[in-house]
């Protein structure tokens, strides 16, 4: 894709959700319709839900594509009283008991464009026909461009002009973190750590024109995959048939080499010594499904504590022969950063803190002039 058709920076899923929180907490803005624009997978509809959970508000969730016409306008009928034909609005629709709250209208760009000018009433004038939304009602749209692959209908400038638009793009540290509070599978995240350009390969599918490609929806699924009972052969069928043939060879074969390069539960058995440092990955691949499978392990104080012993001897492995040049401490820096920010979430920051191996990797630190 040549220039810039959105003619706005990229934002990440979560600098998008804070400036959600932000504007929806301004009663001023919430009142200007906001629309997220990016390709498939990229979270576009959780955050929403993640916004209306944060100030708990309730949310109307409408998926434009699977609707009438008809079901936004509401339904006509004859008022023998009046003597006139009145409209009913829909019952999804917010009513003056529900003050505040969020409307989604998602999949705009690919509604059938009937649909779009009753939902773009609601974004320019906020009501459609007799209808009026509340004041505290926030209005939130997303939607694909045609340069994403996917179905599209142009937005004409008229509507453009009356929203904040965000272009919604692929973070890959956004996704490890959220990948790490959901409790990916850690061969997901080990292997996107070392290959961040396969999380969304949707321009390279357009430009081979295959169906099935990469998103980080996709590799949810996968993740899923890989932690179900499923047979080994069953598992890579899925996999295929989800990122595609080509995404699954490669993923496979790294697959090998992460699960080859460490037994984090022979590691978290060890003595700390030669008998850690033996058992340690010798590969980039290794070290990171190391990383994220000792995550994945600190659920208790005496397996974090047994990680940060662990994670304190990677630079040993320096000093084995035939061993390649590995950004060792950069992993080390990276597995010390996440086992704090878990311990800080699970409440287990007390054995970060009294740990002898974290007080000597963090004295190091300061020594060496790394720290902050």
């Amino acid at each position: 894709m040549l220039g810039n058709p959105m003619n706005i920076p990229p934002i990440s899923i979560s600098g998008a959700k804070a400036a959600l929180i932000e504007q929806y907490a301004d009663t001023t803005l919430r009142r200007r319709a906001s629309m997220l624009w990016g390709p498939r997978g990229v979270g576009k509809s959780s955050v929403v839900r993640q916004v209306a959970a944060h100030f708990g508000v309730p949310l109307v969730d409408l998926r434009l594509t699977t609707i009438e016409p008809v079901d936004i306008r509401g339904a006509i009928y004859a008022d023998d009283v009046q003597g006139k034909t009145v409209w009913f609005p829909p019952e999804f629709l917010p009513t003056a008991d529900q003050p505040a709250g969020i409307l989604f209208l998602d999949e705009l760009t690919a509604a059938d464009q009937r649909l779009q000018i009753s939902a773009y009433s609601l974004i320019l004038d906020r009501r459609v026909g007799h209808y009026v939304l509340p004041d505290g009602w926030q209005v939130v749209a997303a939607g694909n461009a045609s340069f994403h692959g996917a179905v599209s209908h142009d937005m004409g400038t008229a509507l453009a002009d009356r929203m904040f638009h965000f272009n919604v793009q692929t973070a890959i540290d956004a996704f490890l973190a959220h990948a790490v509070a959901s409790g990916f599978a850690p061969e997901v995240m080990a292997y996107l750590r070392v290959r961040p350009d396969k999380l969304d390969d949707t321009q390279a599918q357009l430009a081979a024109d295959h169906l099935i490609g990469a998103s980080p929806r996709g590799w949810e699924d996968v993740s899923n995959v890989l932690k179900s009972r499923l047979s080994d052969s069953a598992k890579r069928v899925f996999v295929q048939g989800r990122i595609g043939a080509a995404n699954a060879a490669e993923f496979f074969g790294v697959l090998r080499e992460i699960q080859s390069g460490a037994d984090v539960l022979a590691l978290l058995a060890a003595r700390p010594g030669k008998d850690t440092v033996d058992l340690l990955p010798r590969s980039l691949d290794g070290l990171y499904g190391m990383t994220y499978g000792l995550l994945a392990a600190c659920t208790s104080n005496t397996a974090l504590a047994r990680a940060l012993e662990i994670v304190e001897q990677l630079p040993d492995i320096r000093s084995q022969a035939n061993t390649p040049a590995l950004p060792v401490r950069e992993v080390q820096t990276l597995a010390m950063e996440l086992m704090m920010q878990k311990a800080l979430e699970t409440g287990l920051e007390a054995t970060i803190m009294d740990s002898p191996a974290y007080h000597r990797y963090a004295e190091r630190r300061r020594k060496d002039g790394l720290a902050s």
